[in-house]
């Protein structure tokens, strides 16, 4: 598990790394009328499938580009036979797209192109191989509804009764089935007054009286701790390389507006832009 935050999400510029590829022999893998598809066209289609389909077997997801390609192209035809590409919505839309596949071809060859592994090697060395080991606990609990069933639970527990066992049989949450097992976690993982019981218990001791959170009363129980060392780069190398591309991007970005005149006419614009802009730096 990578709980160390500042690395765990990484708000990097999303964009088209996949596309823009050339082919050597662009061939044509189908046609409707008249108007080809081109491999190309599929690579990109297959590259920019929704989530749900992307998850499909290879082939599959070739289908389901290929037969999403031809859809469009039935209706290229049509618009184009009514002069829907002459429209000014049209070409302010594709002048938007264009526009878009430029900045994402400037970013490919001058920020994603230009990350070396001893950029991210070193970024990693000095921003999370030196951190301190982060404690974890083991623990499971027993979750009811009021304090005196809690406090129930707890005799139970002093009288010698086996803690999975009294989860099965009377905690209401959703791991009761696994004896309450939460398995292994890290601060910040669990509501404030949960972690500071877990994290204060001794291996292989329960809270003598209940905890209370906002999902009710909780009998707690902490089975071992442990020290866990930062994660090695292999684990978290790709988002160190998103970390140091959002980084050369940023700095681009700042030098291109000092060198332009960037004027905004609206206010309420121009102050939320001034802002974005200053929350990014």
């Amino acid at each position: 598990m990578f709980a160390y935050k500042k690395f765990a999400v990484v708000a990097v510029v999303t964009l088209a790394g996949l596309a823009g590829q050339a082919h050597a022999e662009d061939k044509v893998v189908a046609k409707v009328g008249d108007i080809e598809i081109l491999q190309s066209e599929l690579d990109l289609a297959v590259a920019n499938l929704d989530p749900q389909l992307a998850q499909l077997p290879e082939d599959q997801k070739k289908v389901a580009a290929l037969s999403s390609a031809i859809d469009v192209k039935l209706f290229v035809s049509k618009a184009k036979a009514e002069q829907l590409d002459a429209t000014e919505d049209y070409k302010t839309r594709m002048q938007y797209l264009a526009d878009r596949e430029l900045h994402n071809a400037y970013f490919r060859k001058h920020i994603v192109d230009t990350v070396t592994p001893e950029e991210v090697k070193a970024r990693y060395e000095t921003e999370i191989a030196g951190l301190p080991k982060q404690e974890e606990v083991h623990a499971r609990h027993i979750l009811v509804a009021t304090e005196d069933e809690a406090k129930e639970v707890i005799a139970a527990l002093d009288n010698g009764g086996d803690f999975a066992a009294l989860a099965k049989e009377k905690s209401s949450d959703s791991n009761k089935d696994e004896g309450g097992d939460l398995g292994f976690f890290s601060r910040g993982r669990m509501v404030p007054e949960f972690e500071e019981a877990a994290f204060g218990l001794e291996p292989g001791s329960y809270t003598k009286t209940p905890v209370q959170t906002q999902f009710g009363f909780h009998v707690i129980k902490t089975e071992e701790k442990r020290d866990v060392p930062p994660p090695p780069l292999e684990e978290v190398e790709q988002q160190v390389r998103q970390l140091v591309m959002r980084e050369k991007y940023l700095s681009q970005l700042e030098a291109a507006k000092k060198d332009a005149k960037i004027e905004i006419e609206d206010e309420a614009l121009r102050k939320g832009y001034e802002e974005v802009n200053q929350q990014q730096q």
